[in-house]
């Protein structure tokens, strides 16, 4: 009896992911284009101690053609040389600036409070706005082709599903499996959507019409979200605009983390999409991850063991087969792959009842700071007055 309703809640959520596939299937890209523009951008770089990385995110900045009209480095009270490093490219680029976002607003998220801040201190007169983030590299065609896209879709917002760089063989395991979440719960990149429960996003490289931010104050809506990217496409699609996530012909890659514990540690704070528009479509994308995408190949080895009927041993191969399909699907999100990575599918239990937890969290720790989830999903900073159990 209960392995008769456990097998026809996976098969009903079954049936939402694989009609998800196939809704999202055969979607658009973000082809390279070199023709030039007369619209102008603006790009938004939060850092916090980026000293490590942020060199080379601006030497691929200040490649970028003159659509660029400026660079804004919002530094958010960085101690390891970050604001000197950025001092040494505004006399080799005029449009490299610095702005000094430190302190931080007790109720805003470090990052959400550079990106509004940096959006206030940017032109005017620039009709577009890229956020980026300082793990990101980019080929110095990446600007034309967003906007060439943007003229080509009429989309007034969307990211780009960055080709990811890994650390090692352990990483090349844990961080297919994490990104695969994102796929069974929202489907394949490639389609715009104003559905506040079907759209994705990337904050590591998020484009989009300054009028539309402007209007719509998407940047303050996520000023207490650590998944900022996607709470301001929730926020748009709330005021019925369209968001698009895509993938590019190689214009962008980043390494998240330096290794596989910083991915277990540092994702699931954003991966579960928490946030204030979080309800039961969400909470049902995390069930379908454990559901539909981790056990199958747990029910399968032990299926004799319980005394699975057959039909439930059938669908946990049907599942686990297509999980198979999915791995070779998602290969083409990474630069290189190890051979650990084949084997990533093994860990999708535990990743799946991390992000489970990680939701269920009041408490999460970033840069140093600890916060706390509000009502509303939202998150503000600890007051060293009070005491939360986590």
């Amino acid at each position: 009896m209960i392995l008769g309703l456990f097998g026809a809640l996976q098969l009903l959520l079954a049936l939402r992911v694989i009609f998800r596939f196939v809704r999202t299937a055969g979607g658009d890209r973000i082809e390279v284009s070199n023709e030039s523009r007369r619209e102008q951008v603006s790009v938004i770089l939060p850092v916090l101690n980026e000293a490590a990385r942020i060199q080379a995110c601006l030497e691929c900045l200040v490649a970028q053609t003159e659509a660029v009209k400026e660079i804004l480095v919002v530094d958010g009270g960085s101690t390891d040389g970050t604001q000197s490093m950025v001092a040494q490219y505004q006399p080799r680029d005029r449009r490299v600036r610095l702005v000094d976002a430190n302190p931080v607003p007790s109720d805003w998220t470090g990052k959400t409070w550079g990106l509004y801040l940096g959006f206030k201190n940017s032109d005017a007169r620039s009709e577009w706005v890229l956020c980026i983030d300082a793990d990101v590299r980019c080929s110095p065609l990446l600007v034309c082709s967003l906007l060439a896209h943007a003229e080509r879709t009429g989309i007034s917002t969307f990211s780009v599903a960055t080709r990811q760089l890994l650390s090692g063989f352990a990483d090349a395991m844990l961080h297919p499996s994490f990104l695969t979440t994102l796929v069974y719960r929202f489907g394949i990149p490639g389609k715009a959507t104003c559905n506040s429960h079907q759209v994705q996003a990337n904050g590591q490289c998020f484009f989009s019409r300054r009028e539309t931010l402007s209007r719509t104050d998407a940047f303050r809506t996520a000023q207490g979200s650590f998944s900022d990217d996607f709470t301001m496409v929730r926020k748009l699609a709330e005021c019925g605009e369209l968001s698009g996530f895509y993938e590019s012909d190689g214009l962008v890659w980043v390494r998240m983390y330096e290794g596989w514990l910083e991915t277990w540690s540092n994702w699931p704070r954003s991966l579960p999409t928490q946030d204030r528009y979080f309800s039961w479509h969400e909470a049902t994308g995390l069930l379908e991850v454990l559901l539909v995408q981790a056990l199958p190949l747990s029910l399968l080895a032990i299926a004799h063991a319980i005394g699975a009927p057959g039909w439930l041993v059938a669908l946990n191969l049907s599942l686990s087969l297509t999980r198979v399909g999915v791995l070779i699907g998602t290969a083409r999100a990474y630069e290189r792959r190890p051979w650990t990575y084949w084997f990533s599918p093994v860990l999708d239990l535990p990743v799946a009842l991390r992000l489970i937890t990680s939701a269920l969290k009041r408490r999460q720790v970033w840069r140093g700071r600890v916060y706390i989830r509000r009502a509303d999903g939202s998150f503000e900073p600890l007051d060293s007055s009070k005491t939360v159990a986590t």
